[in-house]
């Protein structure tokens, strides 16, 4: 696994993909949250609160993990690389993992940079240090957890064509619809009581729990459960291809 980690890094960081990346992710936010006018600068919301970017960093993983992960396994198959790795002393498991890993990683060093943001409003806070800190961690917690499962998702989309773009789109997607898809039908209420339990298959709800600053158990399964079940299909993939 590590060799295809390794890999996987190397090719990150000796292309533009993994500096583009983060600049993309730090931009973004810091526009919203520091610069642009509206709802989400927390300039304006008059309390130490950092719920505007737990809001809007999900939206963006939406498309931003898809664009790291859609050459995963697209790439290796249309340049045929994926032969030579198979000929390498590496199982199946071994080779999404390494794949998946590399990938969650760059995404840990995209939110690493905005844990500035809590020492921010910490000095910010009136007074100072009047911020809630069980919240912040519950929610940059459960952001991992969603980034985890949306880079399995997007590391599956990757077995699912050579076209990198259609693999991006499914990824896209299918992230999108796990994590609003359900609770959007929910809101509907065509389905009376089952109205809840088709909102919980959905990740928003698990996510938005975990921000509460409370670690249930059943969210955390369900995001490991996720991100197992889609690795889970991307071996099943990579096995098939052989």
């Amino acid at each position: 696994m590590f060799p295809i980690l390794k890999k996987e890094l190397t090719s990150f960081f000796s292309s533009p993909i993994a500096y583009l990346v983060i600049a993309v992710y730090l931009v973004t936010n810091g526009l919203f949250l520091w610069v642009f006018e509206g709802d989400y600068n927390i300039l304006h919301a008059g309390f130490s609160d950092l719920s505007s970017y737990f809001f809007l960093a999900p939206w963006i993983f939406i498309f931003l993990i898809p664009a790291i992960t859609m050459r995963s396994f697209s790439d290796e198959f249309n340049t045929g690389t994926i032969e030579i790795l198979r000929t390498k002393p590496i199982t199946d498991w071994q080779l999404t993992l390494g794949k998946y890993f590399g990938a969650l990683i760059l995404v840990v060093l995209a939110i690493t940079p905005t844990l500035i943001y809590v020492f921010s409003l910490y000095k910010l806070g009136n007074p100072v240090g009047n911020i809630n800190f069980g919240t912040t961690i519950g929610s940059f917690l459960g952001l991992l957890f969603l980034a985890s499962a949306y880079t399995s998702i997007g590391i599956f989309a990757s077995t699912l064509s050579n076209n990198q773009i259609v693999s991006f789109i499914i990824a896209v997607f299918s992230s999108f619809f796990l994590f609003y898809g359900f609770e959007a039908l929910a809101s509907y209420q065509l389905f009376g009581n089952s109205d809840y339990l088709i909102e919980k298959i959905g990740m928003n709800s698990h996510y938005t729990s975990i921000g509460k600053g409370v670690l249930d158990t059943q969210d955390l399964l369900y995001f490991i459960s996720v991100t197992a079940f889609f690795l889970y299909l991307t071996k099943l993939r990579i096995h098939n291809e052989e």
